[in-house]
């Protein structure tokens, strides 16, 4: 047992040893002051939205590591209409628990809104002609209404009121208020994207 306890503790030292060889290479000092290391590219954007407490910066998968600001910029935008979309995407797995619109959903095949189970049990009952609607009305929406001007903040449409939704109130005013709704949509938005897998 205390040989096992010593072998463990002896890993645990190499590996401690080599990222603290590591660190002096980063910083210039074996117990490494990260402030130091200011020319990093895994910093070029701990001053974005997103960037919250407790993790900051976290870009697991290393795809930020170059520093390129378009291709960051490009991959906001699709994580801002990601977490949109799941958002809905959640909305539309719980709310249909609690209520169904009255009528038909395709008077011709005689399928009411009730008869549509709750779930991925929904797939199989909307017919075709239904999916061809959303898929296009999506399309619709995605490359004619909300397109991405290079000028303007990842998911701010002009098309668009407040934080993507077209309400008509236009811009907000207060960027303080503004960077703290942006961080919240972007926190649940990741929530939503995890949630709806």
């Amino acid at each position: 047992k205390k040989l096992s306890a010593e072998v463990a503790n002896g890993r645990l030292a190499m590996m401690a040893i080599i990222g603290m060889f590591f660190q002096d290479g980063l910083t210039g000092s074996a117990w490494g002051d990260w402030e130091l290391y200011v020319d990093s590219p895994l910093r070029a954007f701990e001053g974005e939205l997103g960037v919250q407490a407790p993790v900051g910066f976290w870009d697991p998968a290393g795809l930020a590591k170059d520093g390129d600001a378009d291709a960051f910029k490009r991959r906001r935008e699709t994580e801002i209409k990601h977490g949109r979309v799941s958002m809905i995407a959640c909305l539309g797995y719980i709310v249909p628990e609690y209520f169904k619109w009255p009528g038909y959903l395709s008077p011709s095949l005689g399928i009411s809104f009730s008869d549509v189970p709750s779930g991925l049990a929904a797939f199989s009952k909307v017919p075709s002609a239904g999916w061809l609607q959303m898929f296009l009305f999506c399309g619709t929406i995605d490359f004619g209404l909300f397109q991405q001007d290079p000028s303007r903040a990842p998911g701010d449409y002009k098309n668009a009121g407040i934080l993507g939704v077209p309400n008509g109130t236009g811009p907000m005013t207060d960027s303080e208020a503004r960077n703290r709704k942006l961080n919240a949509e972007l926190a649940n938005g990741r929530l939503a994207m995890m949630a709806i897998i």
